[in-house]
C-alpha cells in the first residue's frame, strides 16, 4: 500500500533513514492516519498538482528524459470549488535514465499554497502562493501556511518520511510510464534503489 504523500526535502539535504528508532513511532502513527485521509480526497486534486509543477515548474529547469513531480500534502480546503486551496510541499526533478538508474540533473522545492478549480474538463490550478527564498522564508511560510505552519514544519523536517515518499513516487511514476528503471541518484549521493527486482 503505497504512501505517496510526500516527496523529499531538496536535492542536497536528502538522508537515508535505515534504522527504525522510538523517534520514528509518532511519525509511522501520522502516516497511516494521512494515508487514510488521503484515500478519501478525489485524486483529480493531485493529478491537477501534477500536471501544474511539470507545465509551470518544471520547465524552468535544465530539461531531461523525465519531468517527475512530487508533493507532500499538509491541508486541502475544498469547501469552495472555485478556490480549493492544497497546502502543500512541492518538487520537481528532472532525470535522465542511464541503464537502471534514473539520474537527477536538475530540480527545485517549492512549498506553498495552490489554488484549484473544479471544471467541466476536471480540476486545474489557477495560481500559486510560494514561500519566499532567502532571508523572509520562514515570515513567508508562517503567512502562506498559518496555523497548518507547524504541520508543515513537521513533515518537512522528516528525512525518513521523505526518502520513503520519493521512493513510493518515483515507483508510481515508473509503472505509470513503464520505465525499466530500479534506482535513482542525486548528485553527489549513491544511486538507491526504488524499485524491487521481480523475481
Amino acid at each position: 500500500m503505497r504512501k505517496s504523500l510526500f516527496a523529499f526535502a531538496t536535492l542536497l539535504t536528502m538522508v537515508a533513514c535505515n534504522n527504525k528508532t522510538a523517534a520514528n513511532a509518532e511519525s509511522e502513527e501520522i502516516d497511516e492516519v494521512s494515508l487514510e485521509v488521503m484515500n478519501e480526497q478525489n485524486t483529480d486534486y493531485y493529478q491537477a498538482v501534477k500536471r501544474y509543477l511539470v507545465s509551470e515548474i518544471g520547465k524552468d529547469y535544465a530539461q531531461a528524459e523525465y519531468c517527475i513531480p512530487f508533493y507532500s500534502k499538509v491541508d486541502i480546503d475544498d469547501s469552495d470549488p472555485e478556490d480549493i486551496k492544497f497546502w502543500g510541499n512541492f518538487w520537481v526533478n528532472n532525470y535522465n535514465q542511464v541503464g537502471d538508474t534514473l539520474k537527477c540533473i536538475s530540480g527545485g522545492n517549492h512549498p506553498g499554497l495552490m489554488h484549484i478549480r473544479k471544471t467541466e474538463k476536471g480540476f486545474e490550478v489557477t495560481a500559486f502562493d510560494q514561500v519566499a527564498d532567502g532571508a523572509a522564508n520562514q515570515t513567508s511560510a508562517k503567512k502562506i501556511f498559518g496555523d497548518k505552519y507547524e504541520a508543515f514544519q513537521k513533515y518537512s523536517s522528516d528525512d525518513g518520511w521523505r526518502e520513503q515518499c520519493i521512493i513510493d513516487q518515483l515507483e508510481d511514476y515508473a509503472t505509470e510510464h513503464n520505465l525499466t528503471a530500479t534506482m535513482y541518484q542525486d548528485f553527489g549521493w549513491p544511486a538507491k534503489r526504488f524499485k524491487l527486482l521481480e523475481e
